[in-house]
């Protein structure tokens, strides 16, 4: 070893020993008779202190040469710092050097490798390599790493065994675009990249592992944000001879591990809610449970009193937030133009001031009277104080406005605190759901989720009222991981199928492994995905799962440091019976 302890390892204890350390540069003090080098390698800095008089004068001149990010080895004794540094774990000592070797020099960086770096994020990410040494970004992949070996832990202890599945699979139609990699052996033929291990870990059951997890890179060729890459790590997992409740017991156990075990957090009791209910409170399927805030309905209360709006409207919906009463008519006016934005897509906002006094104020004056108003304000749990904010128009379409302007004032209000945790299971989502451009039905889930037994029937009448035996997480208004029961037997699975729109010859192509697997002994299995590196973000504080991978691509699905995705030369494109038209 070059080095015979790290640089975040020494102490007071230390002190008078002959240490060797190796690292990186951060910065040079050169005091002319007095130069301080700090030193850094991934567990830490410690400071080398180089001083004329009792440093030859090669030595002295060779420190004063470091530059930022050199790699070098210093050989010396420790001593205890005078002035000492509260900052950081090694600050009570220093390294009195007696010889330092240049391993290797290096360029002065394009961006200052520290916490608070001037680098932004394409230039940080064209030099990945640089940004993993600073000690923000560092930390989180070593987050990343504790839950990765936490997660194992727990899935071991439950008897789960950990079974690697293929990555060149067959390319499906349902679910997000597929990665396609080319067969050179099989001219003209496709293998696909994973979306998930869905049908792999579904066969694994038929083969009687009744416990399977996996941590597994999977892909989408989806457009991207802050919480999406190409490739991305699940938590996956399937259980046999399980019911719904069994799997969402275990996979809170997994969650609770995960806060006790990485954060130190006794996590509270996940409550349950139906995907009726989250859409009909809070306009979408993962709901923010930080605050309250839930939708009030005034549809019977708000129309045929002349204000056409509400007249005309499908729905007329809102929201009470609570102390904000108190806002000016400019800070309403900016809330409306918000929700005014083409990406939020609201014709407009009534507002509803509950006064100290008991009277209230409104943008609607003109139309409802001091007890109309007094209404609305008991239906919403409205106090003095608070401050009302209505839309209204087409159920779905201002349920989810509403929504976004719920998420708003929550942040506004300072009710979305990143040290809070609020888990949520969501339960009995649609079965099915309608696609306008298709003009069919589609999974929401994915085609091998269970139907509810009771809901079948409907299947033929009316398919877009059966529920699924199918669940998510979430934690925070963030969906962490989903799965569902599974169907187990041939007929049930052609059936849905069928109503999927797949011919008996579609079906059979694409998927008749499994159904034929199912004819020799498939036991009832579920299982749930957990998003590996959403749950990461979660767990650190942030919003983009970026800084959790350690080389993750940019919005436009590029590796900027490789420059990847790129061409490929004439010949393996002839190998591959590939033909590219040219730009």
């Amino acid at each position: 070893m070059l080095r015979t302890h790290t640089c975040g390892e020494l102490r007071l204890d230390h002190v008078n020993q002959e240490v060797t350390l190796a690292g990186w540069v951060q910065r040079v003090r050169n005091k002319g008779g007095l130069i301080w080098v700090d030193l850094r390698d991934r567990y830490g800095v410690t400071q080398l202190i180089f001083e004329e008089g009792s440093t030859d004068k090669a030595l002295l001149e060779k420190a004063a040469s470091l530059g930022r990010e050199f790699v070098i080895t210093a050989t010396g004794v420790v001593i205890e710092r005078a002035s000492k540094n509260d900052k950081i774990q090694t600050g009570a000592i220093e390294v009195k050097a007696a010889n330092l070797e240049v391993l290797n020099p290096a360029k002065v960086p394009p961006f200052i490798i520290e916490d608070d770096t001037d680098g932004g994020d394409e230039l940080r990410m064209k030099y990945r390599y640089l940004d993993l040494r600073r000690n923000v970004v560092r930390e989180k992949l070593q987050l990343r790493h504790r839950m990765m070996q936490e997660t194992r832990k727990y899935m071991d202890a439950a008897d789960f065994i950990e079974v690697e599945t293929p990555v060149l699979i067959k390319s499906t139609p349902e679910g997000a675009r597929d990665f396609v990699v080319p067969s050179r052996v099989n001219p003209g033929e496709f293998y696909a990249l994973p979306q998930s291990p869905q049908t792999f870990k579904q066969l694994l059951m038929v083969s009687g592992f009744d416990r399977y997890f996996q941590i597994v890179k999977c892909f989408r060729d989806e457009d991207l944000r802050a919480d999406r890459q190409p490739e991305f790590t699940q938590i996956d997992c399937e259980m046999s001879f399980v019911s719904q409740e069994d799997i969402l017991n275990t996979f809170e156990g997994l969650t609770k591990h995960l806060f006790r075990e990485v954060k130190g957090i006794e996590l509270e009791e996940v409550k349950r809610m139906t995907y009726e209910d989250a859409m009909k409170f809070y306009g979408n399927d993962k709901p923010d449970l930080r605050f309250d805030m839930k939708f009030v309905e005034l549809t019977n209360v708000a129309q045929g009193k002349g204000f056409s709006i509400f007249d005309v409207a499908e729905l007329v919906v809102g929201i009470c937030a609570k102390g904000a009463g108190e806002y000016t008519r400019k800070q309403i006016d900016e809330i409306t133009e918000w929700v005014k934005r083409p990406q939020i897509g609201a014709k407009g906002l009534v507002y509803v001031k509950c006064n100290a006094d008991g009277s209230f104020k409104s943008s609607v004056d003109k139309f409802y009277n001091q007890e109309d108003l007094s209404a609305w304000a008991k239906l919403a749990g409205a106090e003095a104080g608070d401050l009302l904010l209505i839309l209204s128009g087409e159920a779905k379409t201002t349920r989810k406005q509403l929504s976004e302007l719920r998420l708003k004032m929550g942040e506004d209000l300072g009710l979305r605190d990143r040290n809070v945790f609020k888990p949520l299971w969501v339960v009995d989502f649609p079965l099915l759901e309608w696609d306008e451009e298709t003009q069919r039905f589609h999974a929401m889930h994915h085609p091998f989720t269970s139907p509810k037994a009771e809901d079948i029937p409907m299947l033929e009448t009316d398919p877009g009222l059966v529920r699924a035996n199918a669940y998510d997480l979430v934690i925070n208004g963030v969906e962490i991981g989903g799965g569902s029961i599974r169907i187990h037997d041939r007929a049930t699975q052609q059936l849905m199928f069928r109503h999927l729109g797949f011919t008996e010859e579609e079906a059979q192509k694409q998927f008749g492994f499994l159904m034929e697997a199912f004819e020799y002994g498939a036991p009832p299995h579920g299982g749930i995905a957990f998003g590996f590196d959403r749950l990461c973000a979660i767990f650190g504080g942030s919003d983009s799962i970026r800084d959790y991978i350690a080389f993750p691509k940019n919005n436009s699905g590029r590796d900027v440091m490789i420059d990847s995705p790129s061409t490929i030369a004439e010949e393996q494109l002839q190998e591959l019976s590939i033909k590219v038209a040219l730009k």
